[in-house]
């Protein structure tokens, strides 16, 4: 045996780190790169936001600049490149302005008053906390009350029997069974019950409802409620049809989850990141955006640099510096490359949906990222990081950009027809039934034939399970 040295040559993907924080950024919604933006602008002394102000006074030679640079058609990121040159400021000065497009300075529009930012709506444990305070109990009573409270979830149930609490607290079951009859007191009705069945009939003495009949079907019939047979739940509890509907309209107008009104849950707003308008017989894509934050590389560390000299501190001073410029060049060129992209991906939407903006959804054309990748010059992996979480403003509404994309299914005229316009004909074909005698799947195959869409039953039953329609046994109403 001996030791021999020989070449080889081979290829390999690396990933930089500036590719990989690219590649990043253009997957995040617009919510989370506002986030990762102000997280950079922490982190990162030589990056700074340009005020409004500032690029308003900056208009006319910013739009001199952009007429006089040539036309550049955004390309795919790549590896090569990426921040391995020295820094030159004076070519940053030249070719990078601030992110964001220069808009003219509009009147600041009326925002929402300040009670509605200040105020905090209370949680479920804030309220009920409230009401036992209120009431006349004795400090063993508050304690086991509250321990109670803390003990339901976030649709008001109670998670822990009664012998629970009792041994947690070192008290008689019996006295636990008290405060939590009071607890049940409170509002919103029905809060506090061990089970569904008990949150009803919480409701049902609340609303003060004299009906045996409510209280009979709540205790005892709930399974057969649910099927729906109301002649033949007439006939095992011996009423009139007339009077067993109206114990199930009262029922049907309980709160199954009194606590879900009382969620800590934000609601978020969707922001568009691009908007879709109308111009004559042809759309528009205009690019959003309001609310990123302008970013620039601050020219005060340029001073700093050039007053550095070449001592040992010096130089990692200026070390310090250019990794910084590094960092934040790269962030700048990525976002901008990001809101190239999104533009260039959400145009060739457009133009391949052309028909569902003009006739609506019945239109929407079968759509794989494989034909918008060919239409950009892109990877399919770059289109779907494109599309997940971008939403589109356009004059039908407010739609996520993977919603355009879509399977197909053959028509008897040869052609194809988007998986989404199948499920909104069978939400038409459902919402229009006689509610008497509810469409089976078989009998909506039929129908959807008759129109040209060949499909199999399976195929509608797990659209309408997407839908969360329920099958024809359970939509039927008997009377």
């Amino acid at each position: 045996m001996d030791l021999k040295q020989q070449l080889k040559l081979s290829q390999q993907l690396v990933m930089t780190p500036q590719l990989q924080q690219a590649i990043k950024l253009l997957q995040l919604s617009r919510l989370e790169m506002v986030e990762a933006i102000n997280k950079e602008l922490e982190e990162n002394p030589l990056l700074e936001e340009e005020m409004e102000e500032d690029f308003i006074a900056e208009e006319e030679p910013l739009q001199k600049a952009e007429e006089a640079r040539p036309s550049e058609q955004p390309r795919e990121i790549t590896g090569e490149g990426d921040g391995r040159d020295d820094f030159d400021w004076d070519s940053y000065l030249e070719d990078f302005g601030p992110v964001g497009t220069v808009r003219e300075k509009a009147e600041p529009e009326e925002g929402p008053t300040w009670d509605n930012v200040l105020t905090k709506a209370p949680t479920l444990t804030d309220h009920l906390l409230w009401q036992l305070r209120l009431s006349r109990l004795t400090e063993e009573e508050m304690t086991i009350g509250e321990n109670i409270i803390g003990n339901l979830d976030g649709n008001g149930y109670l998670t822990c029997t009664v012998e629970e609490i009792a041994e947690q607290l070192g008290v008689e079951p019996k006295k636990v069974e008290e405060v939590l009859s009071k607890v049940q007191g409170f509002d919103p009705p029905g809060v506090a019950a061990r089970d569904l069945r008990e949150c009803l009939l919480i409701q049902a003495r609340a609303l003060e409802v004299h009906n045996t009949l409510v209280e009979e079907i709540i205790k005892n019939h709930l399974k057969d409620l649910e099927t729906k047979n109301y002649p033949a739940l007439a006939k095992k509890l011996k009423v009139s049809l007339d009077d067993l509907m109206h114990a199930v309209a009262i029922i049907g107008n309980m709160d199954p989850k009194p606590g879900s009104s009382y969620t800590d849950e934000r609601v978020q707003s969707i922001v568009p990141d691009v908007y879709v308008i109308k111009i004559g017989d042809d759309y528009k894509v205009i690019l959003n955006d309001d609310g990123l934050p302008r970013l620039r590389i601050s020219n005060f560390y340029r001073e700093i640099m050039a007053g550095l000299d070449g001592s040992k501190e010096g130089e990692v001073g200026k070390k310090y510096i250019k990794e910084k410029v590094k960092s934040a060049m790269w962030l700048i060129k990525s976002i901008q490359q990001r809101q190239k992209t999104i533009l260039k991906v959400a145009e060739s939407i457009v133009r391949f949906q052309k028909d569902f903006f003009d006739h609506g959804i019945s239109h929407l054309k079968p759509l794989v990222l494989r034909d918008v990748a060919l239409d950009v010059g892109m990877h399919e992996s770059t289109i779907s990081r494109v599309v997940t979480g971008k939403y589109m403003q356009t004059p039908a509404g407010l739609f996520e950009m993977k919603f355009f994309f879509s399977s197909g299914l053959p028509t008897s005229e040869g052609e194809a027809i988007a998986s989404t316009s199948v499920k909104e004909e069978i939400k038409k074909l459902i919402a229009e039934e006689n509610p008497l005698k509810p469409l089976s799947d078989s009998e909506i195959v039929k129908l959807l034939k008759k129109k040209g869409i060949n499909i199999a039953r399976r195929t509608v039953a797990k659209y309408r399970e997407m839908m969360n329609i329920l099958p024809s046994s359970r939509r039927k109403r008997y009377v």
